[in-house]
């Protein structure tokens, strides 16, 4: 295996399959001379040329609509928008068209699309450029979501995006781009179901997904080296469709549950889990589940203020102490 960043698992991913597919397509803002904003197309414009490695208008609206329009053609269109907050622009489209098209029409269209975009709270870039929007995505019928939080998740899991023929949604952080880790030699697809157990534990689950799965493995080493609590830790990488039976065994084996997300709590991921975990496993828990999430207040732009907002590490720890009474 070879040890690589996040972004050159994604440009890997993309060479392969436009490589692979001629009607693979890239579209989006500066993703063609300049080489996309986070690199993940860096290269692409040279070897493809301008007619599949396509640089828009700033209009989400509009080309990610030109994207799913051709998408009913056959074409396999990868669209980034560059930041999360500007998909608000592209909703009707990825939502009302792409993701119910295969329905309305009885099966007679379907929508191949695959749109990427980063999100997340990185350094200093104000509340319109701080989004965590996966818990919004997640809610639609249709679409798939996927949010990868290692490299060989972000090779793996856009190929295997590229080739379904549902529309896919991968949700990106905009910190872990410079992140490495090992990806496969060989050609290799991520299933875009289930979960992962990033770390095996027995005394409480916590689950995770992008940024907080590193939260919570870190959170787990000290709880173990300083309490002596040995936490499982689950990779949410797949949240539409979500792992239901993933996360009810991981309960079922440690009797207790924290969810980590860096989004704010109303109506998110965790709120969806502890659902599920009430639903499935009620009598099998030792103690109520608990969330660990970002205050919910617009993300500051003063950097105290931002971290102050945003869960971390020690965060997890605080919480799973209190939970055991330590």
């Amino acid at each position: 295996m070879a040890e690589i960043m996040y972004w050159e698992a994604l440009r890997r991913a993309h060479d392969e399959e436009m490589a692979n597919d001629p009607l693979v397509i890239v579209m989006g803002e500066d993703i063609g001379v300049a080489g996309g904003t986070y690199k993940a197309t860096q290269g692409l414009f040279d070897k493809y040329g301008p007619e599949r490695v396509i640089d828009t208008p700033i209009s989400e609206n509009g080309y990610t609509g030109l994207g799913i329009g051709a998408s009913f053609l056959g074409v396999r269109p990868i669209i980034e928008i560059m930041s999360v907050n500007f998909a608000w622009l592209a909703m009707d489209q990825l939502f009302n068209s792409a993701a119910k098209v295969r329905y309305m029409s009885g099966g007679q269209l379907q929508a191949p699309v695959v749109v990427r975009s980063a999100g997340g709270t990185a350094h200093q870039l104000g509340a319109q450029h701080s989004a965590r929007m996966e818990k919004v995505f997640m809610g639609i019928a249709g679409l798939r979501v996927v949010t990868p939080s290692n490299p060989r998740q972000a090779y793996g899991l856009l190929k295997s995006a590229v080739r379904c023929n549902d529309p896919v949604y991968i949700n990106e952080h905009e910190l872990m781009y410079n992140l490495k880790g090992e990806v496969p030699d060989e050609e290799y697809f991520h299933p875009l179901v289930g979960s992962e157990v990033a770390r095996e534990g027995s005394d409480v689950s916590l689950f995770g997904y992008n940024i907080s799965v590193h939260w919570c493995l870190q959170a787990a080493e000290t709880l173990s080296k300083q309490f002596g609590i040995e936490a499982e830790v689950i990779d949410l990488y797949a949240l539409s469709p979500i792992d239901r039976a993933g996360i009810v065994s991981s309960v079922r084996k440690t009797h207790r549950a924290v969810v980590v997300e860096e989004a704010e709590a109303p109506v998110g991921v965790g709120a969806e889990v502890i659902a599920i975990i009430n639903e499935e496993c009620f009598f099998e828990l030792d103690t109520a589940p608990q969330r660990v999430s970002a205050v919910n207040v617009p993300i500051p732009y003063n950097h105290t203020l931002e971290k102050a907002a945003i869960p971390n590490a020690g965060d997890v720890v605080e919480r799973v102490r209190r939970m055991f009474g330590k």
